[in-house]
């Protein structure tokens, strides 16, 4: 059976032919969609945890009790769940156990572009790098056969291009992973330094097995053809390479650690020129450079952004290939909040209200942008609260009363609540608002502990945000609808008075999740427009100035009434109340 599979279907398709029986993961792009294809096999029990810490450890019971297990995460979900995947190393496994690392070079969706290959060097683990959708379900099945015989973890290391590009993949039944029953081992799985000292030593044994295995692995392809040019690479950069020079030898790595020096040696020494591609850090290149190979790479080629054939034309060969079928470029489409969101009455708000806003990961992150300019800080995911602690510890006295933490529901039960704790156990005088549009929105709309929803679609208890706080130590815990500005306005304002920290939870779905929440869609009403573009400061993808007059477009319009409180001229109304005929028809 042939489908047609994007990498991340592939991924998921592939834990089901190799007989997983449980994956965990946190949403995250480019990884997301691995899971949401896992959560339709029953055979396979699936969930979004908490964050990546809690799914890696989800996964790595479930192999340790006997059954292949499979956790996922994009490239910055693995530094949370680097405590884990380190120790886990030491520990091996019982049953097969493999961790997919989705990285995003060119950061289309992420704070940096790192390059989750060292993890692999640093956790002393092999990892694998397919180049296309097959291959992305292949290695996958490989990672598991690889986990077990060697007792390791396995990190499959995916990028944005391998998991969204889609390409023909050979289906075949699956097959139920090799019966390991669970055993008590304290010797193994507890690390107490006594028994850490002596897996430590196990680590290095296996790591001298794992170069001899690179050596023979299949999925290190030799090439030969124009021994001229030979290229050395990996993953999407192997597309890219055959698509600039198909006449070129190459070495793919479908095994990127350890490498197969070996095998690197007698190719390079088979060819005039040799390059080395591969996109961000020079992962291969220093490796190579040690042992003395002779190589171009990173003095040609940027260690900044995602590869493309047209970059390695212009780098390598002085010219940018011209596209026949168009040359027309398309306008830029900057990341904006969807019309209706709620998050954007919120920062209306702070704006307002000159606060210092520390922000997180979501959404929300786009009001730092024009024309709310609202954050003052993004980390990583959690951060807003302990930065924010940070800040008003420093700040002088006419800012430091204006300290507010910003985050949405998923981030807060993914890393903000010991923050949270942290600021009540300090008596930080900070104002947290929890942006609950009960919804993961940012990754595709995932559910999570607010949503009252698992993957599987099973009914749970709503997390009790209020309750949270308030078994934190907080004493001033309010509810708000975000759209009810004048409401909004007034519980913020009780809340950066309060002396300790406060938290206001702006409750109010995201429009994309109920569509149908607002009463109708707003209109402008011109004879009284003043145009005096207020409405314009909200940022609303809706709003727009044409030839000198304010314009709503309904075809965007949720209605959900934020420019209408904002207008000072009572221009804005619901389209219903407009008068047929009229010239505001027109």
């Amino acid at each position: 059976m042939r489908k047609l599979y994007s990498g991340n279907e592939a991924v998921a398709r592939g834990a089901f032919e190799a007989g997983v029986e449980i994956a965990a993961a946190y949403p995250g792009t480019p990884s997301t969609e691995i899971m949401e294809n896992i959560a339709h096999y029953k055979e396979i029990y699936a969930e979004w945890s908490v964050n990546e810490k809690v799914a890696f450890e989800v996964a790595f019971g479930g192999a340790v009790g006997g059954k292949r297990a499979l956790a996922a995460m994009k490239h910055v979900g693995v530094n949370v769940a680097a405590d884990a995947l380190m120790t886990a190393a030491y520990t091996g496994i019982n049953a097969g156990f493999v961790l997919v690392s989705a990285d995003d070079p060119g950061m289309f969706s992420s704070q940096n572009e790192q390059d989750n290959r060292f993890f692999a060097k640093m956790a002393q683990i092999p990892m694998l790098e397919p180049s296309n959708s097959q291959e992305a379900k292949d290695f996958t099945i490989l990672a598991f056969e690889i986990s077990e015989k060697y007792d390791t973890p396995v990190l499959l290391r995916m990028t944005t291009r391998v998991c969204h590009g889609k390409s023909i993949v050979e289906c075949r039944d699956r097959i139920p992973g090799p019966a390991c029953r669970y055993q008590k081992n304290p010797q193994k799985y507890v690390m107490i330094p006594a028994n850490a000292r002596k897996r430590h030593v196990v680590v290095e044994e296996r790591r001298k097995r794992l170069s001899e295995f690179a050596e023979n692995f299949s999925g290190n392809i030799t090439e030969y053809n124009d021994t001229s040019i030979g290229i050395i690479t990996s993953g999407v950069s192997y597309q890219y390479a055959r698509e600039v020079f198909p006449g070129s030898s190459f070495l793919k790595l479908g095994v990127s650690y350890p490498l197969p020096m070996n095998k690197i040696k007698t190719f390079a020494e088979k060819v005039k020129k040799l390059y080395v591609f591969e996109e961000l850090e020079p992962f291969l290149e220093e490796r190579l450079s040690a042992a003395g190979i002779n190589l171009t790479g990173k003095n040609v080629l940027p260690v900044l952004g995602e590869f493309s054939p047209e970059l390695l034309r212009e780098k390598l060969q002085g010219q940018v290939t011209e596209n026949s079928e168009c040359d027309v470029k398309l306008p830029a489409r900057p990341p904006v909040m969807c019309a209706g969101c709620p998050h954007r009455a919120v920062f209306h708000v702070l704006r307002k209200l000159r606060a210092v806003v520390s922000g997180d990961i979501g959404c929300y992150t786009l009001s730092t942008l024009p024309p709310l300019n609202t954050m003052d800080t993004v980390l990583c995911m959690g951060a807003s609260m302990g930065i924010a602690q940070g800040l008003v510890r420093v700040l002088d006295e006419r800012n430091r009363d204006r300290v507010v933490s910003v985050l949405g529901d998923s981030t807060f039960i993914h890393s903000g609540i010991p923050g949270l704790v942290n600021a009540v156990y300090n008596r930080a005088n900070i104002t947290v608002i929890i942006l609950d549009n009960r919804i993961t929105a940012m990754t595709g709309h995932q559910d999570n502990p607010g949503t009252g929803r698992t993957l599987k679609g099973e009914k749970v208890p709503d997390f009790d945000f209020a309750g949270m706080a308030r078994a934190a130590g907080v004493e001033f815990v309010q509810t708000v609808d975000p759209v009810d500005i004048n409401e909004t306005e007034n519980i913020i304002s009780q809340a950066l008075k309060h002396q300790g920290p406060s938290v206001v939870i702006a409750k109010r779905p995201c429009v994309l999740v109920d569509r149908n929440q607002f009463p109708g869609q707003m209109k402008i009403d011109w004879d009284t427009c003043k145009v005096c573009k207020i409405c314009l400061r909200i940022g609303c993808p809706a709003i727009s100035i044409n030839d000198s007059k304010i314009t709503i477009d309904q075809t965007m319009c949720f209605g959900c009434g934020l420019c209408q409180q904002i207008c000072p001229h009572g221009s804005i109304i619901p389209l219903k109340s407009m008068k047929t005929g009229s010239e505001n028809d027109k």
